[in-house]
């Protein structure tokens, strides 16, 4: 190793001036300005820029901040009652009022019902949407054409008018029917092509009561039902189930898994077992299904 480090005395005189040299471009680099002074600003690009960029953050939060449409409280579900805000115990006492056959017809009735603040009340109770017979009510007719309501006798299937062609002057004639109800049966008949399914859809209609249903029944029943599309209980896909009412992609994957721990469904009555099935709808339900 000796040999390598020895130098004459021109070669160390060399390595000295290297590192003279050296140093002192390092203390010119660190020491000495070479800047020609402040770079120019345009003033008006520069304030361009931030209004794009203000922009595109504005878009970008508009897109993320929950949009609210107007809705009837009287079917808020857990979830919709969450994301509006509304904690666990007045979403319950709104449903316990709704198990009572009651209907919330007021946004009074609605924070009574729920106990909900009134900041909370402030905030979403400009997207309530009630029907138009309570927000517009019209004087309640008094006269009644009970002919059918005096035959309390049960009608056979052939003596019974086809409710999908039934006009209202002809369901006006059961008691408890007048001018409103029947244009709800027909709106409601009129929101599907082909009408009616089955006489349960009637429970579907708006104000109807299980009584005044009953006397329809007596007098009503579906002789040209519309077509729908039926699923295997046992074998439909989830985007198959959704294409349920009343059947949201939640409860689908528990209907599946439902379906795996059983091996199989063994009659229909069996989804009241599924975890958040809707029971009080499952005979709306059962039309699209079979096994």
């Amino acid at each position: 190793m000796k040999s390598h480090f020895q130098f004459s005395n021109q070669q160390r005189n060399g390595i000295f001036l290297l590192l003279a040299i050296i140093i002192v471009l390092q203390c010119i680099y660190n020491f000495v300005d070479f800047s020609d002074g402040e770079i120019p600003i345009d003033n008006q690009e520069l304030d361009s820029f931030r209004e794009e960029l203000d922009s595109l953050r504005l878009v970008e939060f508009e897109k993320n901040e929950l949009k609210i449409y107007p809705f009837n409280p009287n079917y808020i579900t857990d979830y919709k009652g969450y994301t509006l805000g509304m904690s666990n115990e007045e979403i319950d006492r709104l449903h316990t009022f709704r198990e009572s056959n009651q209907w919330v017809n007021s946004v009074k009735q609605f924070q009574d019902v729920t106990k909900v603040s009134d900041s909370l009340l402030a905030s979403i109770s400009p997207y309530f949407k009630f029907p138009d017979w309570v927000t517009n009510p019209k004087p309640k007719s008094n006269r009644y054409n009970n002919s059918f309501s005096n035959n309390s006798r049960p009608k056979a299937f052939v003596q019974k008018v086809d409710l999908n062609v039934a006009s209202a002057s002809q369901l006006q004639k059961v008691y408890g029917v007048g001018e409103k109800l029947s244009e709800r049966i027909i709106s409601y008949r009129n929101k599907y092509k082909g009408g009616f399914v089955d006489d349960v859809e009637l429970s579907e209609v708006y104000g109807l009561t299980p009584e005044v249903i009953e006397r329809l029944k007596n007098e009503f029943t579906v002789k040209t039902p519309r077509a729908i599309a039926r699923f295997n209980l046992n074998t439909a896909t989830r985007d198959e189930l959704v294409q349920v009412q009343y059947i949201d992609y939640e409860v689908a994957n528990n209907i599946i898994e439902e379906r795996t721990l059983r091996e199989g469904f063994k009659s229909l009555d069996e989804l009241t077992k599924v975890e958040d099935f809707p029971v009080k709808k499952i005979e709306i339900i059962k039309l699209y299904l079979h096994l």
